[in-house]
Protein backbone atom coordinates (compact mmCIF):
# COMPACT_ATOMS: atom_id res chain seq x y z
CA UNK A 1 0.00 0.00 0.00
CA UNK A 2 1.18 3.52 -0.74
CA UNK A 3 2.12 4.91 2.69
CA UNK A 4 0.82 8.38 1.76
CA UNK A 5 -2.73 6.98 1.81
CA UNK A 6 -2.47 5.77 5.38
CA UNK A 7 -2.10 9.17 7.02
CA UNK A 8 -2.60 12.85 6.31
CA UNK A 9 0.43 14.34 8.08
CA UNK A 10 3.74 13.27 9.56
CA UNK A 11 2.27 13.91 13.01
CA UNK A 12 -0.67 11.61 12.35
CA UNK A 13 1.67 8.91 11.02
CA UNK A 14 3.83 9.12 14.14
CA UNK A 15 0.74 8.85 16.34
CA UNK A 16 -0.40 5.79 14.39
CA UNK A 17 3.00 4.13 14.76
CA UNK A 18 3.81 4.42 11.04
CA UNK A 19 7.52 4.95 10.39
CA UNK A 20 7.46 7.01 7.24
CA UNK A 21 10.43 7.31 4.91
CA UNK A 22 10.79 10.97 5.88
CA UNK A 23 10.83 10.07 9.59
CA UNK A 24 13.40 7.32 9.10
CA UNK A 25 15.69 9.54 7.04
CA UNK A 26 15.40 12.46 9.45
CA UNK A 27 16.21 10.20 12.42
CA UNK A 28 19.27 8.85 10.62
CA UNK A 29 20.41 12.40 9.89
CA UNK A 30 20.00 13.21 13.57
CA UNK A 31 21.77 10.05 14.69
CA UNK A 32 18.91 8.88 16.90
CA UNK A 33 16.58 5.85 16.79
CA UNK A 34 13.51 6.32 14.61
CA UNK A 35 11.07 5.56 17.50
CA UNK A 36 12.68 8.34 19.54
CA UNK A 37 12.04 10.90 16.83
CA UNK A 38 8.55 9.50 16.24
CA UNK A 39 7.66 10.17 19.88
CA UNK A 40 8.81 13.79 19.56
CA UNK A 41 6.83 14.33 16.35
CA UNK A 42 3.73 12.64 17.78
CA UNK A 43 3.78 14.94 20.81
CA UNK A 44 4.44 18.09 18.78
CA UNK A 45 7.79 18.72 20.50
CA UNK A 46 9.42 18.24 17.10
CA UNK A 47 8.18 19.03 13.61
CA UNK A 48 9.08 17.20 10.41
CA UNK A 49 8.18 19.63 7.61
CA UNK A 50 7.80 17.49 4.48
CA UNK A 51 5.18 18.40 1.91
CA UNK A 52 4.48 15.20 -0.02
CA UNK A 53 5.00 17.13 -3.29
CA UNK A 54 8.58 18.15 -2.39
CA UNK A 55 10.32 15.21 -4.07
CA UNK A 56 13.88 16.58 -3.80
CA UNK A 57 13.68 17.13 -0.02
CA UNK A 58 16.26 15.66 2.33
CA UNK A 59 14.01 15.47 5.40
CA UNK A 60 15.10 16.90 8.71
CA UNK A 61 13.30 17.48 11.98
CA UNK A 62 13.11 20.62 14.10
CA UNK A 63 12.85 20.48 17.88
CA UNK A 64 14.50 21.50 21.15
CA UNK A 65 15.94 18.03 21.75
CA UNK A 66 17.46 17.87 18.26
CA UNK A 67 20.35 19.67 16.59
CA UNK A 68 19.56 23.34 16.04
CA UNK A 69 18.54 24.06 12.44
CA UNK A 70 19.09 27.26 10.46
CA UNK A 71 16.97 29.00 7.85
CA UNK A 72 18.02 31.28 5.00
CA UNK A 73 15.71 34.01 3.65
CA UNK A 74 15.81 35.03 -0.01
CA UNK A 75 13.46 36.00 -2.83
CA UNK A 76 12.72 38.73 -5.34
CA UNK A 77 11.34 42.19 -4.64
CA UNK A 78 10.15 45.15 -6.68
CA UNK A 79 13.65 46.64 -6.54
CA UNK A 80 15.52 43.37 -7.15
CA UNK A 81 13.59 40.98 -9.37
CA UNK A 82 16.36 38.75 -10.80
CA UNK A 83 15.14 35.20 -10.10
CA UNK A 84 18.34 33.71 -11.58
CA UNK A 85 20.37 35.61 -8.97
CA UNK A 86 18.08 34.29 -6.23
CA UNK A 87 18.47 30.74 -7.52
CA UNK A 88 22.25 31.18 -7.24
CA UNK A 89 21.66 32.07 -3.60
CA UNK A 90 19.70 28.85 -3.23
CA UNK A 91 22.69 26.85 -4.46
CA UNK A 92 25.02 28.66 -2.05
CA UNK A 93 22.65 28.16 0.88
CA UNK A 94 22.47 24.41 0.29
CA UNK A 95 26.25 24.20 -0.22
CA UNK A 96 26.88 25.96 3.11
CA UNK A 97 24.56 23.66 5.04
CA UNK A 98 21.31 25.60 5.39
CA UNK A 99 18.48 23.38 6.63
CA UNK A 100 15.67 25.53 5.25
CA UNK A 101 15.11 28.27 2.69
CA UNK A 102 12.28 30.75 2.95
CA UNK A 103 11.12 32.34 -0.27
CA UNK A 104 10.03 35.86 0.68
CA UNK A 105 9.36 37.02 -2.88
CA UNK A 106 7.08 40.03 -2.87
CA UNK A 107 6.80 41.19 -6.46
CA UNK A 108 5.35 39.96 -9.77
CA UNK A 109 4.32 36.38 -10.49
CA UNK A 110 6.02 34.45 -7.69
CA UNK A 111 4.78 31.02 -8.64
CA UNK A 112 7.41 30.02 -11.28
CA UNK A 113 10.29 30.80 -8.91
CA UNK A 114 8.58 29.04 -5.99
CA UNK A 115 7.99 25.90 -8.05
CA UNK A 116 11.56 25.95 -9.36
CA UNK A 117 12.80 26.32 -5.79
CA UNK A 118 10.79 23.32 -4.59
CA UNK A 119 12.03 21.26 -7.54
CA UNK A 120 15.69 22.12 -6.96
CA UNK A 121 16.16 22.39 -3.21
CA UNK A 122 17.09 19.54 -0.89
CA UNK A 123 16.49 21.92 2.04
CA UNK A 124 13.04 22.53 3.53
CA UNK A 125 11.10 25.30 1.79
CA UNK A 126 9.04 27.88 3.63
CA UNK A 127 7.00 30.88 2.45
CA UNK A 128 4.79 33.69 3.73
CA UNK A 129 1.56 33.44 1.70
CA UNK A 130 0.36 36.86 2.92
CA UNK A 131 2.91 38.53 0.65
CA UNK A 132 1.45 36.72 -2.33
CA UNK A 133 -2.11 37.61 -1.37
CA UNK A 134 -1.17 41.26 -1.67
CA UNK A 135 0.42 41.03 -5.13
CA UNK A 136 -1.31 38.21 -6.98
CA UNK A 137 -4.83 39.66 -7.23
CA UNK A 138 -3.92 43.17 -8.38
CA UNK A 139 -6.11 44.75 -5.69
CA UNK A 140 -5.58 47.52 -3.22
CA UNK A 141 -4.73 46.12 0.21
CA UNK A 142 -8.05 47.21 1.75
CA UNK A 143 -9.98 45.49 -1.09
CA UNK A 144 -8.59 42.02 -0.42
CA UNK A 145 -11.22 39.57 0.75
CA UNK A 146 -10.78 36.93 3.45
CA UNK A 147 -10.91 34.33 0.66
CA UNK A 148 -7.95 36.01 -1.04
CA UNK A 149 -5.78 35.54 2.05
CA UNK A 150 -6.79 31.86 2.32
CA UNK A 151 -6.42 31.14 -1.39
CA UNK A 152 -2.83 32.37 -1.36
CA UNK A 153 -2.08 29.84 1.38
CA UNK A 154 -3.76 27.11 -0.65
CA UNK A 155 -1.66 27.93 -3.73
CA UNK A 156 1.58 27.70 -1.75
CA UNK A 157 0.56 24.35 -0.28
CA UNK A 158 -0.23 23.07 -3.76
CA UNK A 159 3.18 24.22 -4.97
CA UNK A 160 4.90 21.90 -2.51
CA UNK A 161 6.26 24.16 0.24
CA UNK A 162 7.04 22.39 3.49
CA UNK A 163 6.10 25.11 5.96
CA UNK A 164 4.26 28.42 5.85
CA UNK A 165 4.44 31.43 8.12
CA UNK A 166 0.89 32.47 8.99
CA UNK A 167 0.35 35.53 11.17
CA UNK A 168 -2.76 34.21 12.90
CA UNK A 169 -1.89 35.65 16.30
CA UNK A 170 -2.48 39.30 15.51
CA UNK A 171 -6.14 40.22 15.99
CA UNK A 172 -8.43 43.24 16.11
CA UNK A 173 -7.72 43.38 19.83
CA UNK A 174 -3.99 43.65 19.05
CA UNK A 175 -4.66 46.51 16.66
CA UNK A 176 -6.45 48.45 19.38
CA UNK A 177 -3.77 47.62 21.96
CA UNK A 178 -1.02 48.95 19.72
CA UNK A 179 -3.05 52.03 18.84
CA UNK A 180 -3.54 52.74 22.53
CA UNK A 181 0.05 52.18 23.63
CA UNK A 182 2.56 53.09 20.98
CA UNK A 183 5.69 50.97 20.70
CA UNK A 184 9.01 52.57 19.85
CA UNK A 185 9.26 50.67 16.55
CA UNK A 186 5.65 49.60 16.05
CA UNK A 187 5.26 46.40 14.00
CA UNK A 188 8.36 45.34 12.06
CA UNK A 189 7.01 42.03 10.75
CA UNK A 190 6.21 42.56 7.06
CA UNK A 191 3.38 40.01 7.03
CA UNK A 192 2.13 41.21 10.39
CA UNK A 193 2.10 44.83 9.25
CA UNK A 194 0.05 43.95 6.16
CA UNK A 195 -2.61 42.24 8.25
CA UNK A 196 -2.49 45.02 10.84
CA UNK A 197 -3.14 47.60 8.12
CA UNK A 198 -5.88 45.50 6.49
CA UNK A 199 -7.70 45.06 9.80
CA UNK A 200 -7.33 48.75 10.66
CA UNK A 201 -8.70 49.86 7.27
CA UNK A 202 -11.51 47.31 6.95
CA UNK A 203 -12.42 46.93 10.63
CA UNK A 204 -12.57 43.17 10.05
CA UNK A 205 -10.96 40.34 11.97
CA UNK A 206 -7.74 38.65 10.81
CA UNK A 207 -8.91 35.94 8.35
CA UNK A 208 -6.12 33.58 9.41
CA UNK A 209 -7.37 33.77 13.01
CA UNK A 210 -11.11 33.93 12.32
CA UNK A 211 -10.93 31.03 9.83
CA UNK A 212 -8.16 29.07 11.51
CA UNK A 213 -10.01 25.79 11.02
CA UNK A 214 -9.81 26.35 7.25
CA UNK A 215 -6.10 27.10 7.58
CA UNK A 216 -5.75 23.74 9.31
CA UNK A 217 -7.76 22.01 6.57
CA UNK A 218 -5.37 23.32 3.92
CA UNK A 219 -2.25 22.39 5.90
CA UNK A 220 -3.58 18.95 6.77
CA UNK A 221 -4.54 18.31 3.16
CA UNK A 222 -0.99 18.88 1.92
CA UNK A 223 1.02 18.00 5.05
CA UNK A 224 2.28 21.56 5.41
CA UNK A 225 3.75 22.58 8.76
CA UNK A 226 2.36 25.79 10.27
CA UNK A 227 4.98 28.26 11.38
CA UNK A 228 2.93 30.58 13.58
CA UNK A 229 4.35 34.01 12.83
CA UNK A 230 5.17 36.58 15.47
CA UNK A 231 3.59 39.71 14.02
CA UNK A 232 4.39 41.56 17.24
CA UNK A 233 8.03 40.54 17.51
CA UNK A 234 10.09 43.42 18.94
CA UNK A 235 11.93 45.53 16.39
CA UNK A 236 13.95 47.26 19.09
CA UNK A 237 15.36 46.51 22.50
CA UNK A 238 12.81 48.95 23.95
CA UNK A 239 9.85 46.86 22.73
CA UNK A 240 11.03 43.41 23.84
CA UNK A 241 8.84 41.32 26.15
CA UNK A 242 6.06 43.93 26.09
CA UNK A 243 2.32 43.29 26.33
CA UNK A 244 1.87 43.01 22.55
CA UNK A 245 4.59 40.37 22.18
CA UNK A 246 3.57 38.29 25.19
CA UNK A 247 -0.15 38.61 24.43
CA UNK A 248 0.42 37.24 20.95
CA UNK A 249 2.46 34.36 22.37
CA UNK A 250 -0.42 33.40 24.66
CA UNK A 251 -2.77 33.29 21.66
CA UNK A 252 -0.27 31.27 19.62
CA UNK A 253 -0.21 28.69 22.39
CA UNK A 254 -3.94 28.16 21.93
CA UNK A 255 -3.48 27.84 18.16
CA UNK A 256 -0.78 25.21 18.73
CA UNK A 257 -3.26 23.21 20.79
CA UNK A 258 -5.93 23.46 18.10
CA UNK A 259 -3.50 22.43 15.38
CA UNK A 260 -2.34 19.38 17.32
CA UNK A 261 -5.95 18.26 17.70
CA UNK A 262 -6.03 18.06 13.88
CA UNK A 263 -2.58 16.40 13.57
CA UNK A 264 -1.15 19.55 11.97
CA UNK A 265 2.48 20.21 12.89
CA UNK A 266 3.41 23.60 14.31
CA UNK A 267 6.45 25.78 14.84
CA UNK A 268 6.22 29.01 16.82
CA UNK A 269 8.16 32.09 15.73
CA UNK A 270 9.81 34.48 18.17
CA UNK A 271 11.93 37.58 18.65
CA UNK A 272 13.35 39.76 17.24
CA UNK A 273 15.43 42.47 18.97
CA UNK A 274 16.03 41.67 22.62
CA UNK A 275 18.54 42.46 25.34
CA UNK A 276 20.80 39.53 26.15
CA UNK A 277 19.49 39.22 29.72
CA UNK A 278 15.91 38.63 28.48
CA UNK A 279 16.59 35.76 26.08
CA UNK A 280 16.59 32.82 28.48
CA UNK A 281 13.33 33.90 30.09
CA UNK A 282 11.71 34.30 26.67
CA UNK A 283 12.76 30.81 25.61
CA UNK A 284 11.28 29.39 28.82
CA UNK A 285 8.11 31.44 28.38
CA UNK A 286 7.51 30.12 24.87
CA UNK A 287 8.07 26.55 26.00
CA UNK A 288 5.50 26.96 28.76
CA UNK A 289 2.86 28.95 26.87
CA UNK A 290 3.17 27.08 23.56
CA UNK A 291 3.41 23.55 24.92
CA UNK A 292 7.06 23.02 23.97
CA UNK A 293 6.41 23.53 20.25
CA UNK A 294 9.67 24.08 18.33
CA UNK A 295 10.72 27.73 18.67
CA UNK A 296 11.98 29.57 15.56
CA UNK A 297 13.80 32.82 16.36
CA UNK A 298 15.15 35.72 14.33
CA UNK A 299 18.39 36.36 16.18
CA UNK A 300 17.56 37.52 18.74
CA UNK A 301 19.47 40.68 17.80
CA UNK A 302 20.99 41.84 21.08
CA UNK A 303 21.69 45.50 20.27
CA UNK A 304 20.15 48.01 17.89
CA UNK A 305 23.33 49.96 17.04
CA UNK A 306 25.29 47.65 14.72
CA UNK A 307 23.97 47.99 11.15
CA UNK A 308 26.42 46.20 8.87
CA UNK A 309 27.28 43.77 11.67
CA UNK A 310 23.90 42.33 12.56
CA UNK A 311 25.07 38.83 11.62
CA UNK A 312 27.25 39.16 14.74
CA UNK A 313 24.59 40.68 17.03
CA UNK A 314 22.25 37.92 15.83
CA UNK A 315 24.76 35.12 16.38
CA UNK A 316 25.33 36.28 19.96
CA UNK A 317 21.62 36.14 20.70
CA UNK A 318 21.11 32.97 18.67
CA UNK A 319 23.73 31.12 20.71
CA UNK A 320 22.00 31.96 23.98
CA UNK A 321 18.60 31.12 22.49
CA UNK A 322 19.75 27.77 21.10
CA UNK A 323 21.48 26.85 24.35
CA UNK A 324 18.20 27.50 26.15
CA UNK A 325 16.08 25.47 23.75
CA UNK A 326 15.41 27.40 20.54
CA UNK A 327 15.13 24.81 17.78
CA UNK A 328 15.44 26.89 14.62
CA UNK A 329 17.50 30.03 13.91
CA UNK A 330 16.66 32.39 11.08
CA UNK A 331 19.89 33.70 9.68
CA UNK A 332 20.69 37.40 9.69
CA UNK A 333 23.20 38.92 7.28
CA UNK A 334 25.39 42.04 7.48
CA UNK A 335 22.83 43.63 5.13
CA UNK A 336 19.98 43.38 7.66
CA UNK A 337 18.09 46.69 7.89
CA UNK A 338 20.09 48.03 4.92
CA UNK A 339 19.51 46.20 1.61
CA UNK A 340 18.83 42.89 -0.12
CA UNK A 341 21.74 40.58 0.74
CA UNK A 342 24.41 39.71 -1.83
CA UNK A 343 26.04 36.29 -2.11
CA UNK A 344 28.88 37.48 0.13
CA UNK A 345 26.37 38.80 2.69
CA UNK A 346 24.61 35.45 2.61
CA UNK A 347 27.82 33.53 3.20
CA UNK A 348 28.61 35.66 6.26
CA UNK A 349 25.09 35.27 7.60
CA UNK A 350 24.90 31.52 7.08
CA UNK A 351 28.28 30.88 8.69
CA UNK A 352 27.44 33.09 11.67
CA UNK A 353 24.12 31.29 12.16
CA UNK A 354 25.71 27.86 11.89
CA UNK A 355 28.29 28.85 14.51
CA UNK A 356 25.51 30.00 16.84
CA UNK A 357 23.49 26.82 16.24
CA UNK A 358 26.44 24.53 16.91
CA UNK A 359 27.57 26.48 19.97
CA UNK A 360 24.03 26.15 21.31
CA UNK A 361 24.05 22.41 20.62
CA UNK A 362 27.29 22.04 22.57
CA UNK A 363 25.80 23.92 25.52
CA UNK A 364 22.62 21.83 25.65
CA UNK A 365 24.45 18.54 25.13
CA UNK A 366 22.99 17.46 21.79
CA UNK A 367 24.11 13.94 20.99
CA UNK A 368 27.21 13.90 18.79
CA UNK A 369 27.73 17.68 18.76
CA UNK A 370 30.97 17.48 20.75
CA UNK A 371 32.45 14.88 18.36
CA UNK A 372 32.94 17.49 15.65
CA UNK A 373 34.94 19.76 17.97
CA UNK A 374 37.00 16.85 19.27
CA UNK A 375 37.96 15.86 15.73
CA UNK A 376 39.03 19.44 14.99
CA UNK A 377 41.05 19.61 18.21
CA UNK A 378 42.81 16.34 17.35
CA UNK A 379 43.69 17.71 13.90
CA UNK A 380 45.09 20.88 15.50
CA UNK A 381 47.18 18.88 17.92
CA UNK A 382 48.58 16.93 14.99
CA UNK A 383 48.99 20.12 12.89
CA UNK A 384 46.98 18.36 10.19
CA UNK A 385 45.94 21.33 8.08
CA UNK A 386 43.95 19.43 5.46
CA UNK A 387 41.78 17.78 8.09
CA UNK A 388 41.29 21.13 9.79
CA UNK A 389 40.09 22.60 6.51
CA UNK A 390 37.70 19.72 5.88
CA UNK A 391 36.16 20.06 9.35
CA UNK A 392 35.79 23.84 9.26
CA UNK A 393 32.31 25.38 9.01
CA UNK A 394 33.70 27.46 6.12
CA UNK A 395 36.53 25.38 4.58
CA UNK A 396 37.06 27.84 1.75
CA UNK A 397 37.82 30.76 4.05
CA UNK A 398 40.10 28.71 6.30
CA UNK A 399 42.08 27.46 3.32
CA UNK A 400 42.29 30.97 1.82
CA UNK A 401 43.62 32.48 5.04
CA UNK A 402 46.29 29.80 5.38
CA UNK A 403 47.38 30.22 1.75
CA UNK A 404 47.56 34.02 2.03
CA UNK A 405 50.44 33.93 4.55
CA UNK A 406 52.69 30.90 4.24
CA UNK A 407 55.06 30.16 7.16
CA UNK A 408 58.73 29.25 6.88
CA UNK A 409 58.03 26.18 8.99
CA UNK A 410 55.18 24.19 7.40
CA UNK A 411 54.16 22.69 10.75
CA UNK A 412 53.34 26.13 12.13
CA UNK A 413 51.65 29.36 11.02
CA UNK A 414 52.88 32.92 10.62
CA UNK A 415 51.42 33.90 13.99
CA UNK A 416 53.98 31.95 16.05
CA UNK A 417 56.45 30.34 13.65
CA UNK A 418 59.07 28.37 15.59
CA UNK A 419 57.41 29.45 18.86
CA UNK A 420 54.27 27.44 18.02
CA UNK A 421 53.14 25.96 21.33
CA UNK A 422 51.54 22.88 19.80
CA UNK A 423 54.55 22.09 17.59
CA UNK A 424 57.05 22.49 20.43
CA UNK A 425 55.08 20.55 23.05
CA UNK A 426 54.55 17.71 20.55
CA UNK A 427 58.32 17.51 19.95
CA UNK A 428 59.20 17.63 23.65
CA UNK A 429 56.70 14.86 24.41
CA UNK A 430 58.29 12.80 21.66
CA UNK A 431 61.70 13.18 23.33
CA UNK A 432 63.10 15.77 20.94
CA UNK A 433 64.82 19.01 21.72
CA UNK A 434 63.54 22.28 20.33
CA UNK A 435 65.18 25.52 19.22
CA UNK A 436 62.98 28.57 18.76
CA UNK A 437 65.67 30.88 17.33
Amino acid sequence: MNESRQYATQMEAARLGIETEALTRAAAREGIPTPELAALVASGRAALPANRLHASLEPRAVGRALSTKINVNLGTSADASDSDAEMEKVRLAVELGADAIMDLSSSGDTRPFRRALVAASTAMIGTVPAYDAVIRYGKRLRDLSPDDWLNALRAHAEDGVDFVTIHAGITRETVERIRGKRRLTGIVSRGGSLLFAWMAMTERENPYYERFDEVLDICRGHDVTLSLGDACRPGSIADSTDAAQVGELVLLGDLVRRARERDVQTIVEGPGHMSLDEIEANMDLERRLCHDAPFYVLGPIVTDVAPGYDHITSAIGGTVAAARGAAFLCYVTPAEHLRLPTLDDMREGIVASRIAAHAGDLAKGIRGARDWDDRMSKARRELDWETMFSLAIDPEKARRYRASSRPTEEDSCTMCGKMCAVRNVNRILEGEEIDVN
